[in-house]
């Protein structure tokens, strides 16, 4: 039952490939399904190089519709979305995920984007790390989100200055509030082709959520059809090593566990 939960389309400006073509990987790779969630439309302008527009939305859709119908018997294709957040969006993305049928909502706090430095960047890089993770809280906070996305993406901003020690404080205050909030966060295997080098979130982390039996979701964050299902196994061994046993899937919006096992044995090489 294992299913890539976080794949993009060229809407969003900054991927390539049709759903077809990440079915195609999928199926390589002996996954179930996949589910698009690209990244969201808004309606205040916000970072609108790195989005679909509201006018595409319709067209979203039907993208991800059709290649469900193609690929209906071989690879099940569900629609999903990355929603951005800050204080204040609630609205929009209450009407936002009323506007068609999600299997998978990804909660996105994306401290890189212009708009958000320009917003709460004050020139203090401790003080700027503390905002993003109560923003992450926040989201899940909001019930809104099935799982939150990349959840230490943080370091991206500035790999020199990152200290995952001293951010260790405003993290566990942050994963205290998620783990109430009863919201999952993904392992995002994608940071292992960024400056830092390894998945988002550090394996520190990582034992912090398990701590507070906090689900896990697997995703690739994939922008590439290649990308579908990358670094898998790799991330399987992460959180064997700090004491997962299970990840989920969100299909419906409904959680599903999958033993860790079960996803070694289907995964296959390509």
């Amino acid at each position: 039952m294992l299913y890539e939960m976080h794949m993009h389309t060229p809407l969003c400006k900054h991927a390539r490939g049709e759903p077809g073509e990440y079915a195609s990987v999928a199926e390589q790779r002996g996954l179930a399904g996949i589910v698009v969630t690209c990244h969201n439309p808004t309606n205040d302008g916000w970072s609108p190089d790195v989005r679909m527009s509201l006018a595409e939305f319709d067209q979203y859709v039907a993208m991800v519709e059709n290649a469900r119908q193609e690929w209906m018997g071989r690879v099940d294709i569900r629609l999903g979305m990355e929603s951005d957040y800050i204080p204040g969006m609630e609205p929009w993305l209450e009407t936002l995920h009323r506007m068609a049928e999600f299997h998978h909502v990804l909660g996105s706090v994306h401290p890189h984007l212009e708009d958000y430095r320009d917003r709460f960047y004050t020139g203090d890089f401790a003080a700027y790390v503390a905002t993003y993770f109560d923003h992450i809280a926040m989201a899940a906070e909001t019930g809104l989100f099935d799982t939150i996305a990349h959840p230490d993406l943080v370091k991206r901003v500035s790999p020199d200055q990152w200290d995952p020690t001293r951010a260790m404080g405003s993290i566990c205050l942050s994963l205290d509030r998620i783990a109430r909030a009863g919201t999952a966060m993904e392992l995002n295997t994608s940071g292992l082709n960024a400056e830092c080098g390894e998945v988002y979130p550090n394996k520190p982390m990582l034992g912090e959520m398990l701590k507070r039996n906090i689900p896990v979701v697997l995703g690739a964050d994939a922008h590439d059809p290649g990308r579908v299902a990358a670094d898998f196994e790799n991330a399987l061994d992460i959180l064997s090593s700090v004491g997962y046993t299970h990840i989920n899937i969100f299909l419906d919006r409904q959680r599903r566990e999958i033993p860790i096992a079960n996803v070694r044995n289907q995964l296959q090489k390509i």
